[in-house]
């Protein structure tokens, strides 16, 4: 059964980054590959503003159906892979060593 609205088809191979916390998406980063990332950020990326407007223009933060909020998951793991693709290079920020953000609040959602 897909997860993503209909219109957003060509993302459903990505459904398991529809992830409702930051904590989860950042242990599906540090647990992936490269390759992996990459190829998400790769279609992601080019459907990120295609993402925005379609959940800004339909709904509202409160009350959204099960398949846009999970496009909004998606959409934040795709920004999530960003800098490890584009900057890093690696799943971890570099340099980081034992360093960890404990998130005490997620975002609404």
């Amino acid at each position: 059964m897909p997860k993503l609205p209909e219109e957003f088809a060509d993302l459903e191979r990505f459904s398991d980054w529809c992830l409702p916390t930051e904590e989860e998406r950042y242990q599906k980063r540090l647990n992936s590959t490269m390759a992996e990332m990459q190829e998400l950020y790769d279609a992601g990326m080019a459907r990120l503003e295609d993402i925005m407007v379609y959940v800004d223009a339909r709904f509202p933060l409160k009350g959204m159906p099960d398949d846009a909020k999970a496009l909004v998951h998606l959409g934040q793991s795709i920004v999530m892979v960003s800098f490890p693709v584009e900057v890093w290079k690696q799943p971890r920020v570099l340099d980081s060593g034992a360093a960890y953000i404990n998130l005490i609040k997620e975002p609404v959602v």
